[in-house]
Parts: structure tokens; sequence; C-alpha cells
């Protein structure tokens, strides 16, 4: 176990030294949410007969936008992985005695950090356009974990797809393939109220449903959540777990 934390822990390190010298990529990331916020959601906030319950159109959007960031940088991490693949880091690290589910364990967590810091980005914003947050330090504390999860979840995701497809080319247009399904089945925008039965039955699979529920349950002041906390944490708990035992198999498979 000490010798699985250390491998984790270095690869993390390894992934958190890699933002510090380059930081653009984190503020590049951060022109998207703000565009959504301070455009789409002033614009839409405007209409009336939108069934967000006793949350104005902002305030029900800001958690599904914070989780729209979280997932359009985590999808995307897999490029990472093959830039490694094609400079020979993969085959270095494949060739020490490191557990391979360290390996992409140590990824998934220094995902989670940058989510992290996105999130710190989406709550600026949130609170110049005077959103309504919460501030306690049980429900922040609720968010952090939700997005750490969300993040490696995603992220995790993302390393399955680079083994399978191998090619920047192929993951480049799986990955945007991928991501705007993801995010429209949700309820990132929109309440799953408005949906036809087909989408809801779409977006009840979709693991970013679960992240925008726990995160509208305890980032708004008022907000409610669709599904118990508990269940959203223990479905993206599972799909994780389950995308980290398939990313531990393939990933050997990137070196071939």
């Amino acid at each position: 176990m000490r010798d699985f934390l250390l491998a984790c822990v270095a690869v993390t390190n390894a992934e958190i030294r890699k933002l510090m010298r380059d930081p653009t990529e984190l503020l590049s990331r951060a022109v998207q949410p703000v565009l959504w916020l301070a455009v789409f959601g002033q614009v839409f906030s405007r209409l009336h007969g939108m069934p967000t319950g006793r949350l104005g159109y902002l305030d029900y959007m800001a958690p599904g936008i914070l989780a729209q960031s979280i997932l359009f940088s985590s999808i995307f991490y897999g490029i990472a992985i093959i830039w490694e693949r094609d400079l020979g880091i993969v085959h270095k690290l494949l060739v020490t005695p490191a557990p391979r589910t360290a390996l992409v364990l140590g990824k998934a967590v220094a995902a989670g950090i940058r989510g992290l810091l996105q999130a710190a980005v989406v709550y600026l914003v949130a609170v110049a356009l005077k959103v309504h947050i919460r501030w306690e330090p049980g429900a922040m504390t609720v968010v952090a974990a939700g997005v750490f999860l969300g993040a490696g979840m995603f992220s995790t995701f993302s390393l399955l797809i680079a083994c399978i497809v191998k090619t920047r080319e192929r993951f480049m247009g799986i990955g945007q393939l991928l991501t705007m399904p993801l995010f429209f089945a949700s309820n990132a925008i929109y309440p799953l109220e408005l949906m036809p039965d087909w989408l809801r039955t779409l977006a009840s699979l979709n693991p970013l449903t679960y992240l925008v529920d726990a995160l509208r349950g305890t980032m708004i002041e008022g907000g409610d959540s669709h599904y118990a906390l508990l269940s959203s944490f223990g479905v993206m708990l599972a799909v994780f777990l389950l995308l980290l035992s398939g990313a531990t198999r393939l990933y050997p498979r990137l070196a071939r």
C-alpha cells in the first residue's frame, strides 16, 4: 500500500508540475464558462416560465456550467497521454515497478486538483454576476468533493478513449463527438421535467446529470436536488471505479 501511494503521488506531482509551468491552459479553459454565464445565462434569465422552482435561471445554471467546465477540460485530458506515448514517457512509466492502477489513479487525482482550480474561477464569475452562492463550510466541502470526483471520472474516461484510439486526430474527433451529447443530455442548463421521455431516460444514465444534481443541491442557496446526495455520489463513484478498472487494463496498450 505504501508503494502504491508513493507511485500515485509521484504521478500526481508530475502532472501538477506541468500545470505550474504552463498555467495558460487554465486561463483558456476559463473563457468558456465566463461566456456561458455572462452571455447565455444573462439572456435566458430574462425568460419567464422556466420551471426552475425557487431559483432564478442564472442561479440554476451556475452549477451546470461548473460541471460543464469540468467535463470539457477533463474529456480532452487523454490527448496529453497520447503526447506522452509519442515522447516515450509512457514506455518509461510502464517499465517501472509502479502498479498500473497507481499510474492511472495519479492522473485522475491530478485532474481533480485541476478541477478545483477551475471551480475557483467559476465561483469568481458567479459572485461577479450575483449568483446566490452558499458559503457554509459543509456545502463547499461537498461541492469540492463533487468537482474532484467528477474531474477524476471524466479524465479516466478520456484516458480510456486514448488507450483505444491511440492517435490524436481520432481522439479529437471522438472527444468532440462525446462532449456535446453528454452536456445537452443532462440537467446542466434545463430541468429534467422539460425533456421528452426518451431524453430523460438518457439523462438518467448520464453521469454528468448526477454531478450537476449534487452541485446544484449544495452550491446554491435554495438549490434542490432531483436525486439524493448519496445516490449521486454513489453513481459517480461506481462509474469512476469501473472506468479506472478499464483504463488500468488498457493503459499498457499505449506502448504497443
